[in-house]
């Protein structure tokens, strides 16, 4: 009975996200979706699928980054003009990294945010300091509100962190693994309940250490920030190596 149950498999729920992406696809691979044709708008798009909007910004986002789609802000957005063959291999890809451990998805935002702070210290402009500070400011008072959450604050502070290092394959990137890492750390409840309290001060820390250009204090600010996370990925990430070679003994 205990291996028939360990055989059995936890059934995968697409996401919105996930069935947007899917249809976009089968439009392409059908041809009615040709390289060069333009998308309906995003209002259209969120009709037909009956979604907000945010789940098509995040579809159309997450194919532009993989380069399926290209958006010019003047006409729209367009398909670009790759094979099929390659279409259906990289949509195939976006799905499943969308499914991807947590603990891998956690290293790399780690990775990717001790990069971007360093470059966001020694680049970040006037405007992006008041835009920091706003992201910021805008956190702290939804927590000071008595919200038990502020999922949209948080992923803004660190978005305009990654717009003022001025890489826009970075941005890209942060852009495309934070929305759904961040909601998975606040509906599992992964760092605990007053994690968003202790936040406030070490966002206050980093936004200072940008603001001083002092590069080695603001690596040192967001280390100590996803310190928590960071652990509990590694963890994690040690736990399956040490359990994949279990099996593989």
């Amino acid at each position: 009975m205990n291996s028939l149950i360990d055989n059995i498999k936890a059934i995968q729920v697409e996401s919105p996200v996930d069935k947007i992406i899917d249809q976009l696809k089968q439009l392409i691979l059908s041809g009615q979706l040709k390289p060069g044709d333009r998308l309906p708008s995003e209002r259209a798009l969120s009709e037909r699928f009956g979604v907000g909007r945010s789940y098509i910004r995040e579809a159309i986002l997450k194919l532009e980054f993989y380069g399926l789609l290209r958006t010019n802000p003047q006409s729209g957005t367009y398909v670009a003009g790759l094979s099929i063959n390659v279409i259906e291999n990289i949509i195939s890809d976006i799905i499943k990294f969308n499914k991807d451990s947590f603990n891998s998805l956690v290293e790399a935002r780690c990775h990717l945010e001790f990069t971007i702070i360093k470059l966001a210290a020694e680049r970040r402009s006037e405007q992006d300091i008041e835009e920091i500070r706003a992201a910021m400011e805008e956190y702290e008072q939804k927590i000071s509100s008595g919200a038990p959450s502020a999922v949209e604050e948080d992923m803004i502070f660190h978005i305009k962190i990654a717009k003022a290092a001025k890489s826009s394959v970075l941005e890209s990137m942060i852009l495309f693994i934070i929305p759904d890492l961040i909601k998975s750390i606040v509906e599992n409840n992964v760092c605990g309940k007053n994690r968003v309290h202790r936040s406030i001060p070490e966002h206050r820390e980093i936004y200072e250490a940008i603001v001083s250009q002092d590069v080695d204090r603001a690596e040192r600010a967001m280390i100590a920030h996803l310190d928590e996370i960071w652990s509990i990925s590694k963890a994690g990430l040690e736990k399956a190596r040490l359990e994949g070679a279990s099996l593989a003994g």
